[in-house]
């Protein structure tokens, strides 16, 4: 009687070992936090589009950005905001969705674009002039928005 004990409860702990769930992970969506509009204009003034923004003005925020997002409404975007005009390189490691990267100077002038970014990518995309702002859009508005070189951005925080 002892030993029949004694092999149950051994083959229960072994059992036990054998029988393990994986553990579930759950992820939170990151949700897009109005901080701000931003409205793009033409040279000559003319309203294109006022977006809402999220602002990442410190070295954290600019360094995540929009990384780990599956969504991003036409209406919304990100603006980075340097301390000073520089040549800038984005690059799109852990973006899920494809972006236009818009290079603006210290004068809101938009000076350069990476357009429809690939995701995932860690291929630097650098500005052609020096800028102190990026805006960073879904991939594709640019052109739908027509946007070109010397058009000017407006914004402000909420």
């Amino acid at each position: 009687m002892k030993k029949s004990l004694l092999v149950l409860l051994v083959g229960l702990c072994l059992g036990c070992n054998t029988h393990h769930k994986e553990k579930i992970v759950r992820t939170t969506e990151i949700a897009f936090t109005k901080e701000g509009t931003l409205t793009l204009l033409k040279a000559d003034g003319t309203v294109i589009r006022t977006i809402d923004i999220e602002i990442a003005d410190d070295d954290y925020e600019r360094e995540t950005g929009l990384m780990h997002r599956s969504v991003l409404g036409d209406d919304q975007g990100m603006l980075f905001i340097f301390d000073d005009e520089d040549y800038r390189g984005f690059y799109m490691k852990n973006t899920l969705i494809s972006l236009d990267i818009i290079y603006i100077d210290a004068n809101k002038k938009i000076v350069s674009f990476a357009e429809q970014t690939k995701p995932m990518d860690e291929t630097t995309l650098p500005s052609e002039l020096p800028a102190q702002y990026v805006l960073e859009i879904n991939g594709g508005l640019s052109e739908d928005w027509v946007l070109e070189i010397g058009d000017q951005i407006r914004w402000e925080r909420l």
